[in-house]
């Protein structure tokens, strides 16, 4: 008789803990806001110094929209040891870099590289946004999208080709 009296509040207490769980996970939900995506002046607020040529609003959509297709098509090498060995390599093609990386040493050396190596780059405000248009859960600190081979059927190959001679226009030594 103890027996059943114990069982049955065991699993009234787990039900009700589960209850108190989903009602407390709701709750916190509910309580905050669903975060609204961060607009291009609020991140442009993160942008450290040396994030020069920093695209323009409808450049940096274009960009995260060459990076999705880019990454789809495996053009692209992810991260700062990645670009750096891709360039060591000899690898061409336009360089994205991400504008609100701290601390600077992680990336500082790549504008200098990449224009050792006749590699345009641009600069967009967000990490979180490069990485998610490369398809990586992870922020990402810089992309280098590889030269299309001209008898590849690349999709994006105008938006590539309108992106590489902006980058090409910026000229470091007028700052």
């Amino acid at each position: 008789m103890s027996e059943s009296d114990v069982s049955p509040s065991k699993k009234s207490s787990k039900k009700s803990t589960t209850t108190k769980n989903t009602s407390s996970t709701s709750s916190t939900s509910a309580g905050k806001a669903p975060a609204a995506p961060k607009e291009y002046e609020e991140r442009i607020k993160a942008v450290n110094v040396i994030a020069h040529p920093l695209a323009s609003k409808k450049s940096t959509k274009k960009i995260y929209k060459l990076v999705k297709k880019a990454a789809s098509a495996k053009h692209v090498r992810r991260g700062v040891k990645e670009v750096v060995k891709g360039l060591r390599k000899g690898e061409t093609g336009l360089a994205i870099l991400a504008g609100d990386i701290y601390p600077l040493d992680t990336i500082s050396h790549l504008p200098v590289l990449l224009e050792e190596k006749n590699v345009p780059y641009l600069f967009v405000p967000s990490k979180q946004d490069l990485g998610s248009a490369a398809s990586t859960k992870r922020p990402t600190s810089c992309v280098l999208i590889r030269t299309p081979e001209s008898n590849s059927n690349f999709e994006a190959q105008d938006i590539y080709d309108a992106m590489t001679t902006e980058a090409k226009q910026y000229d470091p030594s007028k700052l």
